[in-house]
């Protein structure tokens, strides 16, 4: 399962919470959590596994923080990799934390089973359309921090999440995705967001399309792996090495078009 969110947003309470939930019904929890690096320096603080030191202190209990290293879609390059030997290891639950909603974040979606958007009051998403691309990968949405003064803008939240949600469409799997609110701080309503999960697994298991979702993503991935290892041999290539720079230069100047750039470092590298 993956959980996303803007940043402030509450990922990692939300898990803390929702992890010792988890093991008392006697899973087994990966948390795999993704630490943006810095343009600068390209380094990480992969502090999560001391902010969620509580939970870290379960032996059933596997955290692992991962510099971005520059990737997009708010994951790592190896995490669909991790996620397959967290699971050969006897984790029955996986959980994703990524950095935060952007458009790229739609990478996440093609690892995991269930996509968890957690939500705000009051920061306007609700009144924007919600950011409908990030939306439409939902299959449930958490309006957290919904506790003391805040309860009840959860709730005008909720609704409002609701409301748009009506206005997608249903989605090819049939499920319609449920919105609630929870509080990763106190725990309250944070088992309403695990049981959406159990249903989910439970309908799209009976459906067939658990099955068919996991058989998409096996594909994309090969073809993403091939893309990858095409583009690191392309790369690494002598002939292309030795006229990157020049051919650069000349686009940078305007002497070449990007097309003609590129089709000549083609030419390079099937030389």
């Amino acid at each position: 399962m993956a959980i996303t969110g803007v940043p402030g947003v509450g990922k990692s309470t939300f898990i803390e919470s929702l992890g010792p939930h988890l093991v008392e019904k006697d899973h087994r929890l990966a948390v795999l959590t993704v630490d943006p690096s810095s343009e600068r320096s390209k380094g990480s603080i992969l502090g999560d596994k001391t902010r969620m030191g509580g939970l870290a202190s379960y032996d059933d209990v596997y955290i692992r923080p991962s510099p971005t290293a520059g990737t997009l879609g708010g994951v790592t390059r190896k995490t669909r990799e991790t996620i397959l030997l967290c699971e050969a290891a006897g984790y029955d639950v996986v959980l994703v934390e990524t950095v935060g909603v952007g458009q790229s974040e739609v990478t996440v979606r093609s690892m995991v089973d269930f996509f968890l958007l957690l939500a705000l009051a009051g920061a306007g998403d609700e009144l924007q359309g919600i950011k409908r691309g990030i939306v439409e990968m939902a299959d449930a949405i958490a309006i957290n921090k919904a506790d003391g003064d805040n309860q009840s803008a959860a709730e005008d939240a909720r609704s409002e999440y609701e409301k748009a949600l009506h206005l997608l469409g249903e989605p090819d799997s049939g499920w319609q995705p449920p919105v609630v609110t929870c509080s990763g701080l106190t725990g309250k309503g944070v088992e309403s967001v695990w049981e959406a999960v159990k249903e989910y697994h439970s309908q799209m298991q009976a459906s067939g399309f658990f099955q068919r979702q996991r058989q998409r993503q096996a594909r994309h991935w090969m073809y993403q792996t091939i893309e990858h290892r095409l583009r690191e041999d392309f790369f690494s290539n002598e002939d292309v090495q030795e006229q990157q720079d020049t051919i650069e230069a000349a686009v940078l100047e305007g002497q070449l078009s990007s097309f003609a750039a590129a089709e000549k470092l083609l030419d390079a590298y099937h030389s």
